[in-house]
């Protein structure tokens, strides 16, 4: 690798109000040879009302994930040069949700050094005034779009006791939150924060079935990107001879591993606990005869 080498900086920007560019995001994207952006249009934008002008050499190059793979040889070739260049998402910080990882994989991989310029994120914006406990955070992203792929991992997250941050598109925010309601219950806490950082930004609290009216109550509620913050599961573990119980009369019917996935599906306990409690049990009822 050439001494000269450039840096691969990651570069995070403004959700919403451009105030929140850091000094230091304005320093690098003036000074780097290429941006590589989500969407040049809107980086264009950006760095025009920062006062930044594109040329003298500065390159705005598209790297999006439909073409990003074919862009890695390009900017491998201009960083091994010596060049700095700066990687952009549409708004926050990139591969949060968004592309540029294979791009920083390769950077890594020919031995270039990469940069973080930290900033803005709607996940972390929203956990911080969402009031729900952050010592444990599980960020999921974007849910799937089809019905039943999303309703299957909201079933997998079902018990988790992290705060679990998504993000959400209007044109789904409706079927997600039913959803969420039928998986996690409509009592589970919710925090659903949209636009945040701009104009019209709103932060709706409260169940899930008191977020689901609120939406429904505000004619703004269809415009903007939407940012969920759901409370963990609560971990209360049932009582020993409840879990003995229940593993006992599904054992008189199914396997141990069934019987285990069942009981921690009814208790809300860890699968591996209830194994490790069937093996005991089936052991045990073996041994008297």
């Amino acid at each position: 690798m050439n001494a000269r080498a450039g840096t691969l900086f990651v570069v995070a920007t403004p959700i919403g109000n451009i105030d929140d560019i850091s000094l230091r995001a304005r320093t690098v994207l003036d000074s780097v040879e290429i941006v590589a952006a989500e969407d040049t249009r809107r980086t264009g934008r950006l760095l025009d009302r920062l006062g930044i002008v594109r040329n003298g050499g500065k390159k705005l190059l598209s790297c999006h994930e439909h073409n990003e793979t074919k862009r890695i040889p390009e900017l491998l070739e201009c960083l091994g040069a010596g060049g700095d260049v700066a990687v952009v998402s549409d708004a926050g910080t990139p591969l949060l949700s968004d592309p540029g990882y294979r791009l920083v994989s390769a950077a890594v991989e020919a031995g270039i050094s990469v940069s973080p310029i930290p900033g803005c994120s709607a996940a972390i914006a929203a956990a911080s005034v969402a009031g729900l406990p952050t010592d444990q955070l599980l960020f999921i992203g974007f849910l799937p779009a089809a019905a039943r792929k999303r309703k299957t991992r909201l079933a997998d997250l079902k018990y988790s006791p992290a705060t679990i941050l998504f993000y959400e598109s209007v044109h789904r925010i409706d079927a997600t939150l039913a959803d969420l309601a039928a998986e996690f219950g409509a009592g589970r806490q919710l925090v659903a924060a949209r636009e945040l950082t701009k104009l019209y930004e709103t932060i709706y609290r409260g169940t899930v079935s008191e977020v689901i009216d609120q939406l429904a109550a505000d004619p703004g509620s269809g415009k903007g990107e939407y940012t969920l913050v759901v409370a963990g599961a609560q971990q209360q573990a049932p009582d020993a001879s409840e879990l003995d119980r229940t593993l006992k009369i599904l054992l008189g019917y199914l396997g141990v591993r069934q019987a285990a996935d069942v009981a921690a599906n009814i208790l809300g306990v860890k699968k591996n606990a209830a194994y490790k409690r069937a093996l005991e049990l089936r052991e045990s009822t073996d041994e008297q005869y």
